[in-house]
Formats: structure tokens, C-alpha cells, sequence
């Protein structure tokens, strides 16, 4: 089955991109990365369903007795995996409103905000200039829009299942296929 890829697009920002069923590298299987920026210089996103089952508060420091204790972690992809990234969105008829990096003070700002959602992410997911495109040609990945309920779904192993299905019959019977990996 062939990923669907948009037609050369000036960016893939914004999109979503899913792990073909395929796919087997670990850092990847069966995951749903947001892709945060995507230009000539390379690509950058974090994995949304790799949860850490950790709070930020159990991070300690400020953390542990702030505002921002109930946050949870997330595993944003393998690379530098030591930092520590807090997002926040809200989603809107149009698509989402997405912030990414930003500072523990203004992460407790959007604590406020009906609709915002915050979550932090230990490392990243990233691409070298030329390489996703490259992936994308092996049919490595699925790049679709976000889904409106993307950030209402939990951020489990299962969300990689609901989205892809959510893409049409035919994805729905690839995400309906038993994980050889043991993974769900």
C-alpha cells in the first residue's frame, strides 16, 4: 500500500506524519509525529503517543509543588532526549494553534486559557536537510492532516491505531492488524 503524500508541498509543518504499518525501527514503530517545522535546513516534530506515564512534577525543582505538576511527559523522539520541550495548543475550526518551546512562565500563562492543552516532551524528532523527503519516497511515512480531535484523543499507544484508521478502509484494516512487536 503506498503512503499518501500530499503533492510536493512547500512544507509539511502542521501536518501529522504516521509510521507506515511497516516501518520496524523502534524509534518509529507505530507512531504519530506533529511535525513542527519543515524547510530546505531539515524537519522537526515530537511523537504525541509515547507517553512516559511521568508528571512533570515528579521532574522536581519548580516543578514539583508549580503550577505545571500535573503535566504530563511524553517521549518527543530520539533526539536529545535530555531536553526538556513544553508545548501548548488549542485547536480552533481551522486547525490548531501551536506554540513549542516555550518557557515553564508562559506554559502557566496558557494554564488558564479555555481550550489550551500542555504537555512536555523529553528530546525530539528530527530530519537532516533532504531526508524526510527521502522517506517519504520509501513510503516510510503517512503524512495526513491532523484529525480536529487530535489533541482531545489520549496520547497512547493506540492513538498510531485511531488515527491511521481514520484515514480511510483500507488503513483501518492495516491498523487492525495484530502488532508482531507486541506492542499496541
Amino acid at each position: 500500500m503506498r503512503a499518501r503524500r500530499p503533492s510536493v508541498p512547500e512544507t509539511y509543518a502542521g501536518s501529522i506524519l504516521l509510521a507506515h504499518p511497516e516501518l520496524s525501527d523502534p524509534n518509529f514503530r507505530r507512531t504519530v509525529v506533529l511535525m513542527t517545522t519543515h524547510g530546505s535546513d531539515g524537519a522537526m516534530g515530537v511523537v504525541l503517543n509515547r507517553p512516559l506515564h511521568k508528571r512533570l512534577g515528579e521532574l522536581g525543582g519548580d516543578f514539583a509543588l508549580g503550577p505545571l505538576t500535573g503535566v504530563p511527559l511524553f517521549q518527543g523522539g530520539p533526539v536529545q532526549t535530555e531536553q526538556l520541550i513544553i508545548a501548548a495548543w488549542r485547536s480552533h475550526p481551522a486547525g490548531f494553534q501551536l506554540h513549542l518551546g516555550i518557557d515553564p512562565e508562559k506554559a502557566i500563562q496558557f494554564l488558564g486559557d479555555d481550550g489550551m492543552h500542555i504537555r512536555a516532551f523529553f528530546g525530539h524528532s528530527g530530519w537532516s536537510a533532504g531526508q524526510l523527503e527521502r522517506e517519504l519516497k520509501q513510503n516510510t511515512w503517512i503524512v495526513a492532516p491532523p484529525p480536529p480531535d487530535l489533541f482531545t484523543q489520549p496520547g497512547d499507544a493506540a492513538l498510531w491505531r485511531r488515527v491511521l484508521a481514520g484515514l480511510g478502509a483500507e488503513w483501518r484494516l492495516l491498523a487492525d492488524e495484530p502488532d508482531e512487536a507486541g506492542e499496541n
